[in-house]
C-alpha cells in the first residue's frame, strides 16, 4: 500500500485533541473520516504528537496508507474538501517509503506557546493565546528556563497521566521572544525535543510564567526538577497558547 505524509494544520479548540476517542470529536477521526470518503478501507493514521484538547497544529505530521497511488496534490486537495468545514487543512502531502512512520521516524519536535501580556480581554485571538493581566520579568524567566535545558528527569514536569516509559528527556531549547501586541506584548516560548512528556510544555510554561510573575525565583525551577516529585510544579498553563509548530525528519520530508 502507498504510504503517504501530511503536513496538518488545525485549530484545536474544536476538538478532544487529536486522538481518537469513542465520545468526544478528535483530529484524528476527522481526518480518518475525510480519507475513508477516499478510501474506504483505509486504516487508521498514525500522527508525530497526540496532542491535547484544545492544543493546536501548526505543522503536525501524519501517515497515511491507499489501495492505490494518489498524485500528493490531488490527495491533499481531495482531503480538504471532505474536512470542509472543520477547522483542518493539509498543508502538504508526500509519498514515503513503506517503513516511513511519522512518530517513530521524527528526530525532533518543536513546540510553540503564546502568552499575551495585558489587562484587556483577548477579543481576536481568544482560545488562541493565554492572556496574563500582569507584567512578567523575561530575564527571571530565562533564569529559570537555564536549568530545564539538557537532559533530565522531568518527574515534576510531567502528568500523572502520562504513560512514557521513562521520564527522562533531553530538552534542546527554551527560547523567549517578544513582540508588540495591541494593548500590551506578546511573548512567545520555543522549546526543542526529540520527545516531549505528557503535559511537559504545559508544565514548565506554567512554573516560569510564576517566575516571571515574582512568585518563584529562577532557582526554585531547579530545585523542583531535582524534587522529582510532581507536587512540587507550578500551576499547569492553560492549552490555549500550545501550538505543535513542527516535526523534523532526516532527511526532511516537507
Amino acid at each position: 500500500m502507498p504510504r503517504y505524509a501530511l503536513k496538518i494544520e488545525y485549530d484545536g479548540r474544536a476538538f478532544s485533541g487529536w486522538q481518537r476517542q469513542a465520545t468526544a470529536p478528535s483530529v484524528q477521526q476527522a481526518v480518518e473520516r475525510a480519507i475513508a470518503q477516499l478510501e474506504p478501507e483505509a486504516p487508521p493514521v498514525a500522527a508525530a504528537g497526540r496532542t491535547d484538547a484544545g492544543v493546536h497544529a501548526l505543522g503536525q505530521v501524519a501517515h497515511c496508507d491507499t489501495s492505490k497511488g494518489w498524485d500528493p496534490f490531488r490527495l491533499s486537495e481531495a482531503l480538504n474538501y471532505h474536512l470542509k468545514p472543520k477547522p483542518i487543512a493539509i498543508l502538504a502531502c508526500k509519498q514515503v517509503e513503506d517503513h516511513w512512520h511519522a512518530r517513530h521516524s521524527a528526530i525532533e519536535r518543536r513546540y510553540v506557546y503564546r502568552i499575551v501580556i495585558r489587562r484587556a480581554p483577548l477579543a481576536h485571538h481568544a482560545g488562541k493565546a493565554w492572556r496574563v493581566s500582569h507584567p512578567l520579568d523575561m530575564d527571571a524567566m530565562r533564569e529559570g528556563a537555564e536549568h530545564l535545558v539538557g537532559k533530565h528527569d522531568f518527574t515534576t514536569f510531567r502528568s500523572t497521566m502520562c504513560q512514557a516509559n521513562s521520564p527522562v528527556k533531553t530538552l534542546g531549547e527554551v527560547s523567549f521572544e517578544t513582540r508588540p501586541y495591541p494593548g500590551g506584548l506578546e511573548l512567545r516560548t520555543t522549546f526543542r525535543a526529540r520527545s516531549f512528556l505528557h503535559n511537559q510544555v504545559r508544565s514548565i510554561i506554567g512554573t516560569l510564567e510564576r517566575v516571571g510573575a515574582g512568585a518563584w525565583a529562577g532557582g526554585d525551577v531547579k530545585a523542583a526538577l531535582k524534587s522529582r516529585d510532581r507536587a512540587a510544579c507550578g500551576p499547569v498553563a492553560p492549552p490555549d497558547g500550545l501550538y505543535l509548530d513542527r516535526v523534523s525528519y532526516e532527511p526532511a520530508v516537507f
